[in-house]
């Protein structure tokens, strides 16, 4: 049987290529497995208490902590769009305040949003003087999908996302690597119950099985377009016949 070999290397090529991306959907499952276990043992260890020392990110991050300092509520910020049981809010982040004059930005809740006017802050407590604050250590304080940054831009109060470093250059305060989603109530009037972090496990095993079938399925194609081309008659045997 003659083999065609530019179809046949295309075939391997795509067969291939899907094992290879089949196998790198396995390997992120199981690093975000690695990642769940990994905030479970965090959840039910002592929280770490943020001092003077700045922590990096990769150090503390989904760790419980504990700070106390002074609420800054004129650095407040109010990220849009964070539904919660399908009614639109913000949420209310605030820099605070630290006794050696560091800075840690705490993810304080929700609070729903005015429907006639969106510019307009539904009442909430914020706490005068020291005040312990406790919760999970974060990346950010959630983001949502915006295109650009028009709803990002700095000085505004009402944003979509907020990134650590760069509302620290924005306000000169040294803050911090991560944010606080607190946990305790502090009778704010806040709402707090945050929704569980998931890493999409189910997702990456599907994607492996997508691409192993695509190419189970090229190979399946390559195996039978062979076999026809073996029992095709040549052209010399029908002028023959």
């Amino acid at each position: 049987m003659k083999i065609r070999w530019l179809p046949a290397l295309l075939i391997l090529i795509v067969v291939a290529v899907t094992v290879r991306l089949g196998f790198w959907q396995r390997d992120r499952a199981h690093q975000k497995e690695a990642l769940e276990a990994r905030i479970t043992q965090f959840e039910n260890a002592p929280a770490q208490t943020i001092g003077s020392e700045p922590v990096a990110l990769k150090d503390i991050e989904f760790h419980r902590v504990r700070a106390t300092g002074t609420f800054v509520p004129e650095r407040v910020v109010y990220l849009d769009n964070r539904p919660y049981n399908d009614q639109p809010g913000f949420y209310v982040v605030m820099p605070l305040k630290l006794a050696d004059g560091r800075y840690v930005l705490v993810n304080r809740g929700w609070l729903p949003r005015n429907m006639q006017d969106r510019t307009s802050i539904a009442p909430y407590q914020t706490p005068t003087g020291e005040v312990q604050v406790e919760g999970i250590a974060r990346a950010d304080a959630s983001r949502a999908f915006e295109l650009g940054q028009g709803g990002s831009a700095a000085h505004q109060t009402i944003r979509q996302n907020l990134d650590v470093a760069s509302y620290a250059t924005e306000t000169g305060l040294p803050l911090q690597s991560f944010v606080i989603q607190q946990t305790n109530d502090t009778h704010d009037g806040l709402v707090r119950d945050w929704p569980v972090p998931t890493m999409g496990v189910e997702r990456n095993y599907g994607y492996m099985f997508q691409w192993w079938g695509m190419a189970a399925a090229a190979l399946g194609f390559g195996l039978y377009a062979a076999r026809r081309a073996a029992k095709k008659p040549r052209a010399s045997e029908t002028s023959e016949a």
